[in-house]
C-alpha cells in the first residue's frame, strides 16, 4: 500500500486526498488549523512527522518556504511533489522564478535529499475532483529526475491519467502552462471547471 502525505487542505489538497483514497493509499493530511476532513485520513498539524513515502505540497508558493523551514531537514529520501504556480498575482502578468527556473528547482536546491516531482499544477482541482476534462480523462503531467519517484507518484492516486512530462527542467515548462490557464480561467476565457488533457 502507498502512503501519502498531503501538506494543506484547500481546493487542491482535498482533490488530491480523493485520489489518494481511491488508489487505497494511506493518507496523512497536515494543517495549520482544524480543519474537517475525510474520516479515512490520518489529520495532523504542520510541524507533526511526515508518514508518507510520497509528500504533497499543496500549498501556495508563497508558503512553501515556511513550511520547508519547518520540514527540510526531515524530508530526505521522500518524492516531494510541488504543485505550486509562482505566479505574481499582483499583476497576474508574471511568474516570480527567475527566467528559465521554476518553483520545483528552488524546492529541489532547498531539499536536495528528497526527489522533488512537479505535478498537478496544470490541473484545476475540478478536473482532479471529476477526473475529467471535458469528455478526456484528467491529465496530470509529472516532471522529475528519477522513474522510481514517478511511479511512486502514480501508484499513490487514481482517477486521472500520469503522463511522464520529462526531467525536472520540464517544470519550468509546466509553471507558463498552469500561469497560462490560470490567466485565462480568471479573464473568463475559460472556467475554472475546464484544463488541458492528451487524448490517446
Amino acid at each position: 500500500m502507498s502512503s501519502i502525505t498531503i501538506i494543506g487542505a484547500g481546493n487542491m489538497g482535498s482533490a488530491i486526498t480523493g485520489l489518494a483514497l481511491a488508489a487505497g493509499s494511506d493518507v496523512q493530511v497536515l494543517t495549520r488549523e482544524a480543519t474537517e476532513l475525510d474520516p479515512r485520513v490520518t489529520a495532523g498539524k504542520v510541524g507533526d512527522d511526515v508518514t508518507g513515502e510520497v509528500v504533497v505540497l499543496a500549498l501556495p508558493y508563497g508558503a512553501v518556504d515556511e513550511v520547508l523551514d519547518t520540514y527540510e531537514d526531515r524530508l530526505d529520501g521522500t518524492v516531494l511533489v510541488d504543485i505550486t504556480n509562482p505566479v505574481d498575482f499582483a499583476t497576474f502578468d508574471s511568474l516570480v522564478v527567475p527566467a528559465g527556473s521554476s518553483a520545483a528547482a528552488q524546492i529541489q536546491e532547498r531539499v536536495p535529499g528528497a526527489r522533488v516531482l512537479k505535478a498537478f499544477n496544470t490541473n484545476f482541482a475540478a478536473t482532479l475532483a471529476s477526473g475529467q476534462v471535458g469528455p478526456l480523462p484528467t491529465t496530470v503531467l509529472v516532471a522529475g529526475d528519477d522513474a522510481d519517484a514517478k511511479a511512486t507518484l502514480a501508484a499513490a492516486v487514481s482517477g486521472v491519467r500520469v503522463v511522464d512530462a520529462g526531467p525536472l527542467r520540464r517544470a519550468h515548462e509546466l509553471e507558463a502552462l498552469g500561469f497560462l490557464q490560470l490567466t485565462l480561467a480568471a479573464a473568463e476565457k475559460t472556467s475554472w471547471t475546464t484544463g488541458f488533457a492528451l487524448a490517446e
